[in-house]
């Protein structure tokens, strides 16, 4: 099976969603600065999430350069992958809707904690199908930085309900993790 109709949806499904996630912004009640700046936890809230499905889908794009085959069970995999990133465009309304309320804001660690999730089982699933010893396992490693992003979504939801801004304190440290793209797949493709 290629894995051209893969990127292909992916691409679309993605684009969508970062589609959504600006309709969401509200524009400002007023034409002076105060009525911008009002908008302004909001629109840190989209820069963030914006930067989140980027990097998911940057290193979506690099794993499925070194990915040669795909199959049922890598399809399935990413579906569930952006299932979670498609509610992303859901939480940050929420947030923005409940002024950052402990709920919405660990729901928002929640959906980024499943959809990192997601893409491990979709790296698992590649490396299922291309094998042990593909360019993928080659340079995917211990992939510390995996685990340690989903450690902090995870973390951070929980953290949510002691103080919001603590959650989104750290879901910022993870973007800023990630920021740089993956090298290691890069250097083994």
């Amino acid at each position: 099976m290629s894995k051209a109709r893969l990127e292909a949806f992916t691409d679309g499904v993605i684009a969508i969603i970062i589609t959504s996630m600006v309709l969401e912004l509200k524009v400002p009640q007023g034409s002076d600065l105060a009525a911008l700046f009002s908008s302004l936890p909001i629109f840190l809230a989209y820069v963030l999430s914006f930067i989140n499905v980027g990097i998911f889908w940057n290193n979506h794009h690099h794993m499925l350069h070194a990915t040669e085959r795909v199959d049922g069970r890598v399809l399935w995999s990413n579906l569930f992958l952006l299932f979670w990133l498609s509610l992303v465009p859901f939480v940050i309304r929420w947030m923005d809707e409940t002024h950052f309320a402990a709920l919405p804001t660990a729901a928002y660690g929640v959906v980024l904690a499943f959809a990192a999730a997601g893409y491990t089982l979709l790296q698992w699933a590649i490396l299922a199908r291309n094998g042990p010893h593909s360019k993928l396992a080659a340079a995917i490693g211990r992939d510390f930085k995996g685990k340690l992003s989903l450690a902090i979504y995870v973390a951070a939801a929980f953290l949510a309900f002691v103080r919001p801004w603590i959650a989104i304190a750290l879901y910022v440290v993870v973007a800023l993790i990630w920021l740089v793209p993956d090298r290691r797949i890069e250097r083994a493709v």
